[in-house]
């Protein structure tokens, strides 16, 4: 059995976490499986956007935490240290490969949206969550810290004092909650049927315009007044006049 399917039809790609014995627990070979099929999404031309979910009863319960006993003994430097991903680890890559897609990610959540699942799907462009669904940062609870891309996301998200709260606890948050921190966009009784419909909405606009829209608001969160003005001025020129803006033009113009 794969432990991640992915199936393409007009444009979205339908990621799924394909464990759900384990309530789809990030083994290591679960890790990894994660990381090829991010991969092999990164040069697909005919993609618009990603919906990424979990079968069963859960999105993900986070780290398997009996795989981690395969670490002991190894050289952490050779582990956790050495980069693999560029200025990444494989563990970190996990969460950031999603967040560098060039396309949308929409993680549709349910049951409980632990540790490694809660980093997975803050990568995410947008989250919607089951209104049962139960939330967490819970690496403290096996006495770690969050290390796959987590910290490079949630201080976009959250708070700093709630960050700070969520992490030092491993509190377990309800989804309602969720929406007011701002690790969950929604909620939907039926997540993943609102997911794949904001996915062919995104799908349907210009694919030159939303993968623009993406980097532009990437470089917002993290550049200067100066960098991110200029971003605006180069992505708009790249994009007037182009045969996608034309298409959305004709779009617009034909529903007026």
């Amino acid at each position: 059995m794969s432990l991640v399917t992915t199936q393409i039809a007009d444009g979205i790609a339908r990621v799924t976490l394909n464990r759900p014995d384990k309530m789809n627990a990030i083994s290591l070979d679960m890790l990894d499986d994660v990381l090829a099929a991010a991969e092999a999404l990164k040069d697909a031309s005919d993609i618009r956007c990603v919906v990424l979910s979990g079968s069963g009863r859960a999105f993900c319960a986070g780290i398997d935490i009996t795989s981690l006993s395969g670490l002991l003994g190894q050289d952490m430097e050779e582990v956790i240290i050495r980069r693999t991903h560029g200025t990444a680890n494989r563990f970190q890559e996990f969460a950031l490969a999603w967040r560098n897609l060039e396309v949308p990610v929409i993680a549709a959540l349910h049951g409980v949206c632990y540790g490694a699942g809660m980093q997975l799907a803050i990568a995410a462009d947008i989250r919607v969550a089951a209104p049962d669904t139960k939330l967490s940062i819970m690496e403290m609870k096996w006495g770690l810290v969050p290390d796959m891309g987590g910290m490079t996301l949630f201080p976009q998200v959250l708070r700093d004092d709630v960050l700070r709260k969520l992490i030092y606890t491993a509190e377990v948050v309800p989804a309602e909650q969720g929406v007011a921190l701002g690790l969950v966009t929604e909620l939907a009784e039926d997540p993943l049927t609102r997911a794949m419909t904001l996915a062919q909405q995104i799908a349907a606009q210009s694919p030159s315009a939303i993968s623009a829209a993406k980097r532009l608001i990437a470089e917002a969160q993290s550049g200067t007044r100066e960098s991110v003005l200029m971003a605006e001025s180069v992505e708009q020129a790249a994009l007037i006049g182009t045969p996608d803006q034309m298409a959305a033009v004709m779009r617009g113009m034909s529903k007026k």
